[in-house]
């Protein structure tokens, strides 16, 4: 549930750890083929060689995931933000910062420059509840999270040009402009695939961390074939291999407000790539700043 946010925040598991995978091809301590009629010690001989051997092939075909980076947010910059604003995407394009907002009767879609006012909204009527969004060029994707559609809109005026059935719940949303996919999440802890003409799904991939799910998957960010996910309700993105589903980096942003602030906000939610450079943005529910970053080691 996107209002559950009296729940204590729980962490998300990625210790670190080897996945030993099973050898078909090892033999059995008793598989000494045909024909064999050694005595006891040679029998007893050939099951240690053959213990051995199995460990010797195992150990060699260890494969170890890889490393999930630790990291942290460390801000370059602090910008205005919409205080009353229940951010639930954030994407800038040419210049221009996007942002969807939820809550039934208070949803919408802005635009305008960075740090400054936006300079467009279009506002969702009941009982719409705003979510994810992506640019896609001329227009954009705004995602519905219990509604059943998504709505396709211009990115200069943001009107309305038509609605599609969405079948899933949504949450976040951006688009790998070289695979011309969009990725989309509904709460799992699955990236699901989607034409982006049609928001049918194409296919999906388990997001893991040393082969354990991380769910609760919400806002997201596509560069390049990376995928940047809010975990809900953690102050914590992680960063995924779409092609594999594998956890790349573990990213804290756990002090960007202080504590009277966090008084009056919610969970952070809103990420952002800087085209051209390594920072992103980072914002949040009800939060009164926006954070220009960089992700460091921690």
């Amino acid at each position: 549930m996107r209002f559950a946010l009296v729940i204590p925040v729980a962490a998300v598991a990625l210790a670190g750890g080897m996945l030993v995978h099973s050898c078909d091809s090892v033999g059995g301590a008793g598989d000494h083929g045909p024909g064999t009629h050694e005595g006891p010690a040679a029998g007893v001989e050939a099951e240690i060689e053959a213990e051995v051997e199995a460990k010797a092939k195992a150990e060699a075909e260890v494969e170890v995931e890889a490393e999930v980076e630790q990291l942290r947010a460390e801000v370059v910059e602090i910008l205005p933000h919409d205080p009353t604003a229940f951010t639930q995407g954030l994407e800038l394009s040419g210049g221009t910062l996007y942002e969807s907002t939820g809550v039934v009767g208070q949803s919408s879609v802005r635009a305008g420059p960075l740090g400054k006012p936006p300079e467009v909204r279009a506002d969702l009527p009941q009982p719409l509840f705003g979510e994810g969004i992506t640019v896609m060029g001329p227009t954009l994707w705004q995602l519905t999270w219990k509604n059943g559609i998504a709505i396709e809109r211009d990115t200069r005026t943001l009107a309305e040009l038509r609605r599609v059935p969405y079948e899933d719940e949504g949450w976040g949303a951006c688009h790998q402009r070289r695979r011309d996919r969009l990725v989309t999440t509904d709460g799992s802890s699955r990236l699901i695939f989607r034409d982006p003409r049609t928001l049918a799904k194409t296919g999906d991939v388990a997001v893991t961390a040393h082969g354990q799910p991380v769910g609760r998957l919400n806002e997201l960010e596509c560069v390049g074939d990376i995928v940047y996910a809010n975990v809900w309700p953690a102050d914590r993105i992680v960063r995924i291999d779409a092609n594999t589903g594998t956890v790349t980096g573990d990213i804290e942003a756990p002090a960007l407000l202080s504590a009277a602030e966090k008084q009056h906000a919610q969970v952070m939610n809103g990420i952002a790539a800087v085209p051209g450079t390594d920072q992103f943005l980072l914002t949040g529910k009800w939060w009164p700043k926006m954070f220009r970053v960089t992700f460091v080691p921690r």
